[in-house]
C-alpha cells in the first residue's frame, strides 16, 4: 500500500465533525490509472457547489461487538456503502497508529449515488473529521491526497470554488489544489434533478468497463488534456462562454465513451436529452447555459451568478416534472468541533 508522505501525529483526539461541499467537474474525471490508490486517467477541473455539505462525525470510541458502526443519514448501510467507509477508517488507523474502532454518523443534503457527486463530500469531510479525531495534522495537500483514497472526485471538495486535481502518477503526485478565478468569472449552476434514486451502475464499474471496452475512450483522454489548458485559460480569461463551451464538449464526450462501451453504458433518461435541447436553446436565445453531466441522469448547466436566476426560471418553464435550483460557489472542508 503506498502512503503520502507521513504527517504530524498530535495528541490523541477521540472525536471530531467536519464537513464538505459537492463539486461538479467541468473537465471531467472518467477512469482510474492505479484503481488501489484511485490515481486517475486525467488531471480534472471542478466546482464546488454551497449548499450541498455532508456533515460527518468520527468517534474512536470502539464501536460495537469489535466492528465500526457506520451511519449514513440514520441508517446502516449494508454492501459495499460499508465497505468503503470501513476500508478508509482502516487506511486512517494504519496512518495515525490507531486501533480503535469508530463510530461514523453522515448527514448528507445531497441525494446518494444519483450523479451529484454525494461521494465527493462524504469522503471529504469523513476524511478531515477522522483523520483530526485520529490525531494527524494533515495540511491541504495531504487532506486531498487522502479523501481521494475513498473517493476519487473528494480530493476536490476539500477545497472551495475552482479545484484543480493533479491527475499524477502515484499516490504522492495526485493531489487537487484551488484555483483563483471562481468570484471574477462569476460562476454558478443551476442543477437539472431528474432522479434521485441509485444508479443503473456505480461509477467504479462503468468507469472500468469505458476503459476496457469503448473504443473511443484513449481519443477522449487525449482530448482532455487539450480541453483542461484551454479551461484554465478560459478562467483565466475570466471567459465563460470559452469555459462553457469546453466544459460542455469535455462532458458529453465522456457520455459518448460510455456509450461506445460494450455493452452500453447509459445513465441519461428521456428527460436528459430534454434538458440538453432545453439549455441548448437558451443558449440560442441568448442566455449563457452550458451542459454538463456527470455519470447519472442530472444535467447541471453552467452559467453566470448574474442570470443565474434567469435560466433557473426558464428551465422551470420548458421542463415540466424537473427540480430545478440554483447553486452558487461553495467553500472546501470546515472543521466543526474536534474535542476529546
Amino acid at each position: 500500500m503506498t502512503l503520502s508522505p507521513s504527517p504530524v501525529v498530535t495528541d490523541h483526539v477521540a472525536t471530531a465533525t467536519a464537513s464538505a461541499n459537492s463539486n461538479i467537474a467541468l473537465i471531467k474525471y472518467w477512469g482510474k490509472a492505479d484503481p488501489a490508490n484511485q490515481v486517475p486517467t486525467t488531471s480534472s477541473l471542478s466546482l464546488t457547489l454551497g449548499g450541498t455539505r455532508t456533515r460527518t462525525t468520527v468517534a474512536f470510541d470502539g464501536g460495537a461487538d469489535g466492528e465500526d458502526v457506520v451511519l449514513i443519514n440514520g441508517s446502516v448501510p449494508w454492501g459495499t456503502a460499508r465497505d468503503r467507509v470501513v476500508r478508509f477508517m482502516d487506511l486512517v488507523r494504519e496512518r495515525a497508529g490507531v486501533t480503535e474502532r469508530a463510530t461514523v454518523s453522515s448527514v448528507s443534503t445531497v441525494p446518494l449515488a444519483a450523479g451529484l457527486a454525494s461521494s465527493a463530500a462524504g469522503f471529504a469531510a469523513l476524511a478531515a473529521a477522522a483523520s483530526r479525531a485520529a490525531g494527524l495534522e494533515l495540511d491541504d495537500a495531504d487532506l486531498s491526497r487522502l479523501a481521494r483514497r475513498g473517493s476519487g472526485s473528494a480530493t476536490r471538495s476539500v477545497f472551495g470554488g475552482l479545484a484543480l486535481w493533479h491527475a499524477g502518477t502515484d499516490d504522492a503526485t495526485s493531489y487537487a489544489e484551488a484555483v483563483p478565478g471562481a468570484d471574477d468569472i462569476d460562476l454558478a449552476m443551476v442543477v437539472i434533478t431528474l432522479e434521485t434514486g441509485c444508479k443503473s451502475i456505480s461509477s467504479s464499474k462503468a468507469m472500468q468497463a469505458t476503459m476496457t471496452t469503448s473504443p473511443l475512450y484513449p481519443a477522449w483522454v487525449e482530448a482532455s488534456a487539450a480541453d483542461l489548458e484551454e479551461a484554465l485559460a478560459a478562467v483565466e480569461a475570466r471567459d465563460l462562454p470559452r469555459l462553457g463551451a469546453v466544459a460542455e464538449g469535455n462532458a458529453l464526450g465522456m457520455h459518448a465513451t460510455m456509450v461506445a462501451a460494450r455493452p452500453a453504458i447509459v445513465y441519461w433518461l428521456p428527460g436528459t436529452v430534454e434538458a440538453i435541447h432545453a439549455v441548448t436553446a437558451l443558449r440560442e436565445e441568448g442566455l449563457p447555459a452550458w451542459v454538463t453531466i456527470d455519470a447519472g441522469p442530472n444535467v447541471k448547466v453552467i452559467t453566470s451568478g448574474a442570470r443565474a436566476e434567469e435560466v433557473a426560471a426558464a428551465l422551470r418553464d420548458r421542463l415540466a416534472g424537473a427540480v430545478v435550483s440554483v447553486r452558487r460557489p461553495g467553500g472546501g472542508v470546515r472543521y466543526e468541533q474536534v474535542g476529546q
